[in-house]
């Protein structure tokens, strides 16, 4: 059966709620393979075990503990070249939202103030049991990102976001 890959989500050994339900949707598209890394990373392997994890992935150094985003993401290049997952489950925590925002492309107005970074687009798939049937369609819904139709314009119709005294061109 292929293998699924799952970043774990934890703290000092302590798994998040969310690092659990993605081992429950692993499991249904192959074997879970759980990669924790970081302190107490150890300590995962017996919860990520009774939630159907058959391999538990464990790496803890120092560069861990510095909340940087390049030792994890080297972590979990070597476990995808070692495991050939067929999929790779990360949970949506606070943390990864960020990454996201932080990494992506930034824009500023001509003064060199941030406007926003790229658009970043979440989708939100529901339904029931029954409706998760094989060859039924999953119901989605994305919520509306803000596109310049939606951005306030000013009084020649231009969509620059410049403070209400300033809008005239």
């Amino acid at each position: 059966m292929a293998e699924v890959l799952v970043y774990v989500d934890h703290v000092d050994g302590a798994v998040r709620k969310p690092t659990l339900e993605l081992l429950t949707l692993a499991r249904r598209i192959g074997e879970p393979v759980a990669l924790a890394v970081g302190a107490g990373a150890g300590e995962t392997a017996g919860v990520l075990g009774e939630h159907g994890a058959v391999k538990v992935l464990t790496v803890e150094a120092p560069e861990f503990a510095e909340y940087l985003v390049v030792p994890k993401v080297e972590a979990l290049q070597a476990a995808v070249e070692a495991v050939s997952p067929v999929a790779v489950l990360v949970p949506s925590s606070a943390g990864a939202v960020c990454g996201v925002m932080r990494n992506s492309d930034v824009r500023q107005d001509a003064w060199g103030r941030l406007l926003r970074t790229a658009d970043f687009v979440g989708t939100l798939t529901y339904g029931t049991t029954a409706a998760s049937a094989p060859g039924s369609p999953p119901r989605t819904r994305t919520p509306a990102s803000g596109t310049a139709s939606a951005m306030p314009r000013c009084c020649c119709g231009c969509t620059a976001r410049r403070s209400p005294p300033a809008w005239t061109c």
